[in-house]
């Protein structure tokens, strides 16, 4: 089979949280680019909409939404709605997140200086909402008995990591866990269910702190590669989980990371 049909989602309808910058914006352009309809789903509407409108002026099929996943039930019927208005969906991507604030390097980070109330915020949106997204997905799955969904981790979920806060870890190992569970229970509806882990890429989360040359060095340093990755370089391994390239993938994390989690 040739690579264009291996990597052929035309015609599929794909949804993206965190669409409107970094990974999520990544993710949504090389599913559009390569011919599928996106639903961009993000808190920041301006941003949002100035993509999105870019892309379609490109020819791409492509709609924003704002969307706060920390809204359970604006978070389901987004997607719901997304699927019901086109009569399928093929592709989730569980992307948004936020930060846990500094690592325990940091003033602040220690495990005795942890906020709770900040800790309960991080779980809601980077653990529950992605579960809630899961589920969502798998509903509409489900029933037409296909289906891909990607779930943003992070190398912070496969191994310990000084260079981000406790809660960002935590969450991120929770959801390779559920990543595992889902893809066990959906694997007979032939939806796959997986997770990518990214190492470090130039992204907004952490309030944009790899703009700081200081933080930008400490990430750089952790990389066998040598440098931080762009956001473009995720979108061959987010287009193959997406695709019938990925039909036989599920259940699993896939680092991504410059060799980061390979010593």
């Amino acid at each position: 089979m040739k690579a264009a049909e291996l990597f052929d989602v035309s015609g599929h309808v794909a949804f993206v949280t965190g669409a409107a910058s970094g990974l999520g914006l990544a993710m949504a352009e090389v599913m559009a680019d390569n011919g599928a309809h996106v639903v961009m789903s993000d808190i920041d509407p301006d941003t949002l909409e100035s993509h999105t409108r870019r892309l379609a002026e490109a020819g791409a099929s492509v709609e924003g939404v704002e969307l706060d996943v920390a809204d359970l039930a604006a978070l389901r019927a987004t997607i719901d709605n997304a699927a019901e208005t086109r009569g399928r969906l093929d592709a989730v991507f569980a992307n948004a997140g936020i930060s846990a604030g500094p690592s325990y390097l940091r003033d602040g980070g220690q495990i005795d200086a942890i906020d709770l109330a900040k800790w309960d915020e991080v779980v809601h949106v980077n653990q529950t909402s992605v579960f809630a997204t899961v589920q969502a997905a798998a509903r509409h799955m489900k029933r037409q008995r296909s289906g891909r969904i990607v779930v943003t981790s992070s190398i912070a979920g496969l191994q310990s990591e000084h260079l981000v806060g406790y809660a960002y870890a935590v969450t991120k190992a929770a959801v390779i866990n559920l990543v595992r569970q889902a893809a066990m229970e959906l694997a007979p509806y032939n939806v796959t269910v997986n997770a990518v882990a990214p190492g470090p890429f130039f992204t907004n989360i952490g309030n944009g702190r790899l703009n700081d040359p200081e933080a930008v060095k400490a990430f750089t340093d952790m990389v066998p590669m040598g440098r931080i990755a762009e956001p473009s370089e995720l979108q061959g391994l987010a287009l193959l989980l997406a695709s019938p390239a990925g039909s036989f993938i599920t259940g699993t994390a896939i680092p991504i990371d410059g060799g980061c989690t390979a010593g």
